[in-house]
């Protein structure tokens, strides 16, 4: 009989998402008996990290170096509020194709059978994506967040911790939604948009847009 082999998982940055991933790779690992996962390490591109551990898993290296990993998957945890509009271009900077890229769902997270999660998608504890959802590559989801019936998450997103998306709402690429903030149904929020976090977005939302409020309003166009 063959011996059963985990997959080795590489993570892509070293901030607070990056961790969080990592706890859910081992809360993954403990819902059976036998780990899914091994974590190798973390990439970044900091110099002054490269050596360091963090919760034992060593930095390995530069992002450009993913490539002297072949037979590695890979996950990207980099993207906040400073550089959310070029999360695709980081993720670039590895050189691996899409089909390198794992999806990581946590245990308590509900996934509708009939919703699409596409490669390095990442969804945190407590999150519902309902049905005919769509989730495009390298979304990340942090906590407790809702994503309803029939809505669209653009390529390299991220929705902070409690985000509510109402039905039928299309999200664009390299989009950031603040914590808490909520998305009114059958609207869009085009590409490179920031939503503030605790705003109520009542209308479309146009490309490189920094809205915030309740109703939420345009504060400034993303240069």
């Amino acid at each position: 009989m063959q011996k059963y082999q985990p997959k080795k998982i590489i993570i892509l940055g070293i901030g607070g998402n990056c961790v969080d991933i990592l706890e859910a790779i081992f809360d993954i690992n403990e819902q059976g008996t036998l780990p899914v996962y091994e974590p190798v390490g973390f990439l970044d591109d900091n110099p002054e990290m490269q050596g360091q551990t963090i919760q034992g898993i060593p930095i390995l290296g530069p992002l450009v170096s993913a490539k002297g990993y072949p037979s590695c998957r890979f996950i990207n945890g980099i993207g906040s509020v400073n550089n959310y509009w070029k999360k695709l271009e980081i993720i670039n900077k590895t050189g691996l194709p899409d089909e390198s890229f794992e999806t990581i769902v946590h245990p308590t997270a509900y996934i509708s059978r009939t919703a699409t999660l596409g490669n390095g998608v990442v969804i945190l504890p407590n999150t519902t994506v309902a049905s005919y959802a769509i989730i495009g590559k390298h979304v990340i989801v942090l906590a407790n967040s809702v994503i309803n019936h029939n809505s669209v998450l653009g390529d390299g997103t991220i929705l902070a911790s409690s985000v509510i998306i109402a039905g039928n709402v299309h999200v664009g690429q390299c989009c950031y939604l603040g914590s808490n903030s909520t998305i009114r149904d059958n609207i869009e929020i085009e590409d490179y948009c920031l939503i503030g976090m605790g705003s109520n977005v009542v209308r479309s939302v146009e490309t490189r847009s920094i809205v915030a409020g309740n109703p939420a309003k345009l504060i400034r166009k993303l240069t």
